[in-house]
């Protein structure tokens, strides 16, 4: 077979050069977008002579007596063997058929299509060096699964194509001592038992080359590519290999035979079981040794064992894990500190005066309050509110302005702690240049067909479209992401109408006045039976848009195209982020921002849309509705993201169970254990990350508003971790290991919230909250020459911030009989501060609203200012790559260079010194005669 394929190769060579054709992609085969002679293992092989002949609608297939399929071989009772049935050749992938000739129900003549489409691509994997072996389903007769084995120089080829870094020689750089050295007592305790996962050695490490090979550290060929780099050279194979030429136009890759059907899955094997560990003793049973000392739930407590973790699954998931894990350490200490601001509050607000003014019967009790809506909506007492006064103490305290100028540092901490920690793992992982490793996309690859000269190089270089093209694409894109967007807003004026018209209902239906019989009456106000329902649906749209919306971010950046797969995920996080905090903030920007800001008084509402009158926020602010928000949104989504992330899959996986059953006597391979796990979805853990960053979005942006928000992400992101280790070790197929330098758009995604994050709590604690207005009371309007106290004091607060307004200046009078239990009164009070009826100036802003507005600012700028600059202190002080991270890299890349220098040296001394002893051999050759 070897032979064979050998001479097909150099055939197919020499037919690219004479027809300069042979492009691999869904372009013109007369075009070559990216194939290089450097590179003659990446062309197509079979389908070259088959162009000749075409198929109509089908492609050029007639010609079948040069496929080469794969041997066909039955189960050899192995259920745990990782190899083909020789037991010499590992399976690197999987591919999985339904039996054309087998399949019950489809269009004539479409099976057989299927089949020579697939016969084409098995059979140009084997041109390109690759090894197959079939085997029918044990359960299903109609299923065939193809195993996939790439021999040495099949690995050795596409490892220097995609410049991955293997092993020179073991690292013999110290590693410093850790600076806890008396701690290690406890940190042993949390950590992995060294005896059970053994610590991986390290290497220097350089990308590989075939005619360098002695300078690499090859000890035993079977392990020198290890199982996931073995899958990652596989699948990029699988990803560029063609099957089809269709009116002139090439079809290839896996990915398109799996969206067509033609294959029902590829992926690379688990090694085991995850509950057991494999029969065979040479299985490293890395799945088992996953479960058990991080998926499982007794092992919550244990740090996580990333090296094992990025070993198996590649560096793309252990660089998420690592910043998960890091993240929740931070979220420790926020946690810590939001708790103790909470127990502030909470011990607190028993002294908490302006409270207890509002639950006074002889206070409260008798303060009549105007009307919220021009119809049905009675005048109410300000006791009805007592119970949202006294929880309102514990949010609203000054522990709430300490805990908000700490989150702002602790974010900065975070950042800048995090990409060291970052720097580190990329010099541990092999990742430091990655950006010169990563190729090129399949798919945009298949688009070059435009030739353009590299201002660099000055030479020819395929593009896939023009510059203006690309403009034109952008602005599409642009356009259609700024569409989304302006959706949601829609949903969101929905909601504040709901909330406006709703509002009247309950002001209408629910109890005027507390009367102490019915404790939900203490509790159910008209403006907290608005928000809760209103919050409730809210939740709701937000879910319903995210599934809309997910398809088209994903069709845009599609149709984008960007070239390497990092920037088609940076790309896709960009759109997908963007339309998340639109979708999920909006509404807390509302309450936050704009309700109860732009109201006027009774005699002179504001109308929205000018017919709904606009929302009022209750005497006390909109900071607890904001915080309901906020609670029900963070407590929904992480329940709706652990019903999706844990049942579905479980669910799945347990009736693909129920239905086996039948049939569960006979032993299984490895191969169809592994097929009837749940496919991981095509952006892998892209959902995880923005399901993190819009909970960091909360935790940073509105925290002044709630203390505990970090403590709730603290129990979800421990919780978090051990189900995305349990959902991966257990209910999915294996991923296939992709390298990561960082954790990409997320970082700046990150930063720009952080840097937000000050301007918005700066703006809660001015504006959402009312403790600006209650210092300046305090400080100046509780005394002489505004006030009547002779010490500072809050007394009198209350009487003092709701201003008067006379029921006979109403220009619309409440209808319901408004009047009904007012007696005398003829005033009511509302929440501003205005002059009162009868002043010169009556209705408008008085002294004291100018003084809070100064203050809010002056509060706002100063708060911003000491922040910004402590952020930027803290910025330059720690330094994002650490001083022995960047001494180990200098010192790596100049071994690695003397390595390669002194052995390059090596073989030009023995080459020279055989070329000396043969020039010497011929000169005495040739002098030997002339002496005799």
């Amino acid at each position: 077979m070897k032979k064979i394929t050998r001479n097909v190769l150099l055939d197919m060579e020499e037919e690219e050069e004479d027809e300069d054709d042979g492009d691999i992609g869904d372009v013109p085969a007369s075009r070559r977008p990216f194939l290089t002679p450097d590179s003659p293992l990446l062309c197509s092989l079979v389908l070259e002579n088959l162009e000749q002949t075409i198929v109509p609608n089908c492609g050029s297939l007639e010609c079948q007596h040069d496929f080469r399929t794969p041997e066909f071989e039955e189960f050899n009772g192995k259920s745990d063997s990782l190899f083909f049935n020789d037991g010499q050749r590992r399976i690197d992938f999987v591919l999985v058929y339904e039996d054309e000739s087998k399949k019950e129900t489809n269009k004539k003549g479409t099976n057989e299509k299927q089949r020579r489409k697939r016969q084409a691509y098995e059979s140009n994997l084997i041109c390109h060096g690759l090894h197959l072996e079939a085997t029918r389903s044990v359960l299903d007769d109609k299923l065939v699964f193809v195993k996939v084995h790439a021999p040495w120089e099949v690995l050795c080829t596409y490892a220097e194509v995609m410049h991955i870094k293997l092993p020179l020689k073991p690292n013999d750089l110290k590693t410093r001592g850790s600076a806890f050295g008396r701690l290690n007592w406890f940190t042993k305790f949390l950590s992995v038992d060294e005896s059970i996962i053994k610590p991986e050695q390290e290497f220097f490490t350089a990308p590989f080359e075939k005619n360098r090979m002695n300078d690499f550290y090859i000890v035993d060929r079977d392990t020198f590519f290890n199982p996931a780099t073995r899958s990652r050279i596989v699948y990029f194979i699988l990803s560029r290999v063609k099957y089809q030429v269709m009116n002139n136009v090439n079809k290839f890759g896996i990915n398109r035979l799996v969206n067509s059907g033609i294959y029902k899955a590829a992926f690379p094997l688990h090694d085991c079981k995850f509950r057991h560990r494999s029969e065979d003793p040479s299985c490293p049973n890395e799945r088992y040794l996953l479960y058990r000392e991080w998926a499982h739930p007794r092992s919550i407590y244990k740090k996580q064992p990333l090296d094992l973790i990025r070993k198996y699954y590649g560096e793309k998931i252990g660089i998420y894990f690592a910043w998960l894990g890091y993240y929740t350490q931070m979220l420790l200490l926020a946690a810590i500190v939001g708790v103790a601001c909470f127990l502030y509050g909470y011990l607190n607000q028993d002294n908490c005066t302006w409270s207890k003014e509002v639950c006074n019967p002889d206070i409260g009790g008798k303060i009549i309050m105007c009307p919220q809506c021009d119809r049905l909506c009675p005048f109410w007492n300000l006791n009805i509110t007592c119970e949202s006064s006294k929880k309102l103490c514990i949010f609203d305290s000054f522990g709430t302005l300490v805990f908000a100028v700490f989150m702002g540092i602790w974010v900065t901490l975070f950042l800048e702690f995090w990409k060291r920690r970052q720097a580190e793992l990329e010099y541990e992982w092999d990742t430091v240049e990655l950006q010169q490793e990563e190729q090129a996309r399949p798919e945009y690859e298949a688009r070059c067909t435009h030739v353009v000269i590299n201002e660099i190089t000055q030479e020819e270089e395929r593009i896939p479209f023009t510059t203006c093209g690309k403009c034109i694409r952008i602005t599409l894109c642009a356009s259609a992401v700024f569409f989304w967007i302006l959706l949601i807003i829609a949903s969101v004026i929905g909601i504040i109408v709901y909330r406006l018209s709703v509002f009247i209902v309950f002001s209408a239906k629910l109890p005027k006045n507390l009367n102490g019989t019915d404790p939900i009456q203490k509790y159910l106000t008209p403006q907290t039976a608005t928000s809760i329902t209103a919050s409730i649906i809210s939740f709701i749209i937000i879910m319903i848009l995210n599934t809309i919306y997910e398809r088209v971010a994903i069709m845009i950046t599609n149709f984008e195209l960007p070239r390497t797969q990092t920037d088609y995920e940076n790309s896709l996080t960009m759109k997908m982020f963007l339309f998340q905090f639109v979708n999920y903030y909006s509404s807390c920007f509302y309450i936050a921002f704009f309700k109860g800001k732009f109201v006027g008084y009774p005699g002179d509402p504001v109308y929205w849309l000018g017919k709904y009158r606009n929302e009022e926020c209750d005497p006390g602010g909109c900071l607890l509705e904001l915080t309901t928000q906020l609670t029900i949104i963070m407590g929904g989504k992480a329940i709706w993201n652990n019903i999706q992330e844990v049942l579905l899959p479980w669910i799945m996986n347990l009736i693909g169970r129920f239905h086996r059953v039948s049939r569960s006597e006979k032993i299984t391979p490895r191969w169809e254990q592994d097929y009837h796990l749940q496919p991981m979805g095509k952006l892998g853990l892209f959902y995880e990350y923005l399901e993190m960053i819009i909970q960091f979005g909360f935790v940073t942006l509105f925290v002044a508003s709630f203390p505990l928000a970090p403590l709730l992400a603290l129990v979800n992101n421990i919780l978090e971790i051990r189900v995305d280790a349990w959902k991966l070790t257990t209910q999915f197929r294996r991923l296939v290991p992709e390298k990561a330098q960082d954790i990409g758009a997320w970082q700046p995604i990150m930063q720009g919230i952080a840097i937000l994050a000050v301007v918005t709590n700066a703006m809660i604690i001015a504006f959402t909250s009312d403790m600006i207005p209650r210092l300046v009371y305090y400080w100046s309007f509780s005394v002489p020459p505004y006030g009547d106290h002779t010490d500072h004091t809050m007394e009198g607060y209350i009487n003092n911030t709701l201003s008067f307004f006379n029921i006979a200046d109403f220009k619309n009078k409440s209808q319901g009989n408004p009047y009904s239990g007012l007696g005398n009164h003829t005033t009511c009070r509302y929440r501003d501060f205005r002059y009162p009826p009868g002043h010169p100036q009556e209705y408008k802003y008085n002294i004291y609203y100018w003084h809070v507005i100064a203050a809010k600012l002056a509060f706002i700028i100063v708060m911003e200012h000491v922040i910004y600059s402590v952020k930027f202190i803290i910025s330059y002080a720690i330094p994002d790559v650490s001083k022995l991270t960047k001494s180990k890299i200098k010192r790596e890349k100049y071994l690695t260079q003397k390595l390669l220098h002194e052995s390059h040296l090596k073989d030009m001394t023995k080459n020279m010194g055989v070329i000396a002893e043969r020039m010497i051999e011929v000169v005495d050759n040739n002098l030997r005669p002339k002496l005799d």
